[in-house]
């Protein structure tokens, strides 16, 4: 049978969670349709730590949620930490207003080891036509045989360049197999054919530019992540990002998206997540185009985010929950997720054709995780309320040894003593590509 743009919808991304699955190893559904969710008597409150920027708050109540028989509160925040303090909080209180809540799977594993969450498998039999992912069913049960979550949607981190900056690629380099040092000699190139540094990364303090460390950075050059902190290969890594930020946009440190520097020209070459970076494919397609994330010396490193549902042991309304997750997990719904902010399917029923933004989008994605060289590196996994120390860590670093401009080794050594007091205080076991741990991981 061939492959239609529609059926890619689903395929591909699968490929994501495909990969994170064999790494973390180591470590006749209906629409709701007549019936009255909120069945508590009132609104189901979901609570989530995805979809937190204003703009996507809004899409999800006003278009994603537009079509749930019933009524939704919907709370969620862009700073980080918030909201899985919120539900941290109401897990030690034993009650709380949440009644569904919307997490990345480093999360749930947190929130299942604490006992916090109901098991869904009832949940999860009722939708078996939507054919959910077995890949991310499994990524849900966090190892055991209780579901813990229902998968919900999916996403990655790509690159995107205005058509303009493809005449500064260096010889013979191809976008869509670049390694990091030809990014930096485009950048190089830019910088001398315009006058202006032209690269954009999003290093601003509401960006996601800690995710680069621990998902593509330290990945693409050692392998690992956070056994290989100070390692030689991981100094190797900071002094090809010093030697490339004389060709970065000096504004990035001010950047929480790069959808507005890539629209404006302020950047003509960017990293981001593919929610972030979706409005400059939108607002002018034809000025850009979406290529996958370099490879370095040991790979090409991407970040798989997996976000799922899950009903909380306290939830006062469980029954408008399950309503909430069946709409959410519909292929209507899925793809109205996918259109609104760029988190692609997790079933695999047909959807939509996609649009070309998200098919150049789906495309990138594609070259990326199907490469051989291909190496997934999960997103953080049971820091629990040590998730904001951790990411400050690598953002401590990025301070004081790009932009103050301090030795890498020494400045890796004084962070060392930090990285590992969170892992004791959290007892997080190592993720993949770091080898799996018995107990805390020993950072190194």
């Amino acid at each position: 049978m061939p492959t239609t743009n529609r059926l890619r919808a689903w395929r591909v991304p699968a490929m994501l969670v495909a990969f994170a699955l064999a790494l973390g190893a180591c470590e006749a559904a209906e629409s709701p349709g007549g019936t009255d969710g909120g069945t508590a008597g009132g609104p189901v409150t979901m609570i989530s730590t995805q979809l937190g920027p204003e703009e996507e708050q809004a899409a999800m109540r006003d278009s994603i949620l537009s079509g749930f028989d019933g009524e939704v509160e919907f709370i969620a925040n862009a700073e980080a930490g918030v909201i899985s303090q919120q539900i941290e909080a109401q897990g030690e209180a034993g009650e709380g207003e949440a009644s569904l809540i919307g997490a990345l799977h480093g999360e749930f594993s947190t929130f299942g080891a604490e006992g916090y969450m109901t098991d869904l498998s009832d949940v999860l039999a009722d939708l078996g036509d939507l054919g959910i992912n077995e890949q991310f069913v499994e990524l849900g049960k966090l190892g055991g045989d209780e579901q813990v979550y229902i998968p919900w949607m999916q996403a990655t981190y790509i690159m995107v360049a205005r058509n303009e900056a493809l005449e500064y690629l260096p010889e013979g380099a191809d976008v869509n197999d670049l390694t990091w040092q030809q990014l930096t000699e485009w950048g190089a190139n830019m910088a001398t054919g315009e006058g202006q540094r032209l690269l954009g990364f999003p290093a601003g303090p509401d960006g996601l530019w800690h995710r680069w460390f621990q998902g593509y950075g330290y990945p693409a050059f050692t392998g690992a992540l956070n056994t290989e902190f100070t390692g030689s290969e991981a100094v190797a890594m900071w002094n090809w990002l010093a030697d490339t930020w004389q060709h970065v946009n000096p504004q990035a440190t001010t950047y929480s998206e790069m959808s507005t520097p890539l629209l404006a020209g302020e950047v003509w070459v960017a990293w981001d997540h593919t929610a972030r970076l979706v409005t400059a494919l939108r607002d002018d397609p034809d000025a850009f185009v979406a290529f996958p994330a370099p490879a370095g010396p040991a790979g090409t490193a991407f970040m798989p985010v997996v976000a799922g549902l899950g009903i909380p042991t306290w939830a006062p309304d469980p029954d408008g929950a399950r309503e909430v997750i069946s709409y959410l997990l519909q292929a209507e719904t899925q793809a109205t997720t996918l259109s609104e902010v760029a988190f692609f399917p997790v079933i695999t029923a047909d959807l939509p054709e996609l649009e070309a933004p998200l098919q150049a989008e789906q495309d990138a994605v594609a070259a990326m995780t199907s490469r051989d060289d291909a190496l997934p590196s999960l997103l953080p996994v049971g820091l629990g309320d040590q998730g904001e120390a951790y990411n400050q860590v690598f953002r401590d670093a990025f301070q004081q040894i790009i932009l103050d401009e301090n030795d890498p080794a020494e400045v890796l050594a004084g962070l060392l003593p930090n990285l590992q007091e969170i892992f004791d205080a959290s007892g997080a076991p190592c993720w993949a590509p770091d080898p799996a741990s018995d107990g805390p991981c020993q950072a190194g």
